[in-house]
């Protein structure tokens, strides 16, 4: 029996130190299904976009930050699952869904984009969160189209203006933009960043992370040259908005500086603030039961 298992971890090691992306692979694929989640796909704007969706009840639609995925959610979303109809695409431009350069990632074409999606995946009214760049969509989605947005989930949002400047941020006016991942050692410090106490990932894992990246250097950079080279912050369209909002921040978000959450706030007069303790820049990573139970118990006070 032990010289079986002793095969057995021998060959899972090797074949994760010979062959890790299809490792890696199986690893997603059994973190989305013990969330409950399954992948589909659909088209919207000449874009082939894939999403996982899981779950029942009221749908929450999920939106990544800039440079991610729809599987940013994952860890998160089995704690949601047994509430929501969840739904989490790869935003176009991002992930796995189409890469056009003809196409505009401007912020209006891309509000566009996540309307469409929703519609092509029958919603009608639904929950909206993000992280970040996700997020900054998610409250401007809520402002253009508030019969679609039932309420809003705020995690760390870009756009906020009155902020203090974060270390990420100062970098980029330096001429040192880590979002645009050219290399290992430049992935890895903005890994750095991202996190107060990174979760367990792989060497080898976090080696794919870093070439895919790197891979999407060149069309990252576009993206960002559209959307943030003369951008439309948040108080330009969500002040006084009337959605329910639950704003999420780590006192510790090197990314986006905490300061933008009390800025926030003060823009949106039905917003509660949450700062989490010695967290980072994504709380759905970093503590996601923790992060899942302060969503769950804001919707639970009622909206």
């Amino acid at each position: 029996m032990l010289g079986t298992l002793l095969v057995v971890v021998g060959a899972t090691y090797a074949a994760y130190r010979l062959a890790p992306e299809p490792m890696f692979n199986l690893a997603i694929k059994a973190q989305r299904r013990a969330a409950g989640l399954t992948l589909k796909e659909v088209t919207v704007d000449e874009h082939r976009v894939p999403y996982l969706e899981g779950g029942q009840g009221e749908t929450l639609l999920l939106l990544h930050g800039f440079g991610a995925d729809k599987d940013n959610w994952t860890p998160i979303a089995r704690f949601l699952t047994p509430h929501y109809r969840v739904i989490v695409p790869d935003l176009p431009g991002f992930g796995d869904s189409s890469q056009r350069n003809e196409a505009s990632y401007k912020l209006d074409p891309q509000l566009d984009r996540i309307a469409e999606f929703a519609r092509a995946v029958g919603v009608t009214r639904c929950h909206v969160g993000g992280n970040s760049m996700g997020a900054y969509f998610a409250a401007m989605l809520a402002a253009r189209s508030p019969e679609l947005v039932q309420s809003l989930w705020l995690l760390a949002p870009a756009g906020a203006a009155g902020a203090e400047p974060s270390e990420l941020l100062e970098l980029v006016g330096q001429g040192d933009n880590l979002l645009l991942i050219d290399s290992e050692t430049k992935g890895k410090r903005l890994a750095s960043l991202i996190f107060t106490k990174a979760p367990f990932v792989p060497k080898e894992f976090q080696k794919l992370w870093l070439q895919r990246a790197i891979r999407h250097c060149a069309f990252n950079t576009k993206i960002f040259q559209e959307l943030f080279s003369d951008p439309v912050l948040l108080d330009a369209r969500v002040s006084g908005l009337a959605t329910p909002t639950f704003i999420v921040w780590g006192d510790d978000d090197r990314i986006l500086h905490v300061s933008g959450a009390h800025a926030l706030k003060k823009l949106i007069p039905n917003a509660k603030l949450r700062v989490m303790p010695a967290m980072g820049h994504c709380p759905m990573l970093e503590r996601p039961r923790e992060t899942a139970a302060d969503f769950l118990s804001f919707h639970q006070r009622g909206l």
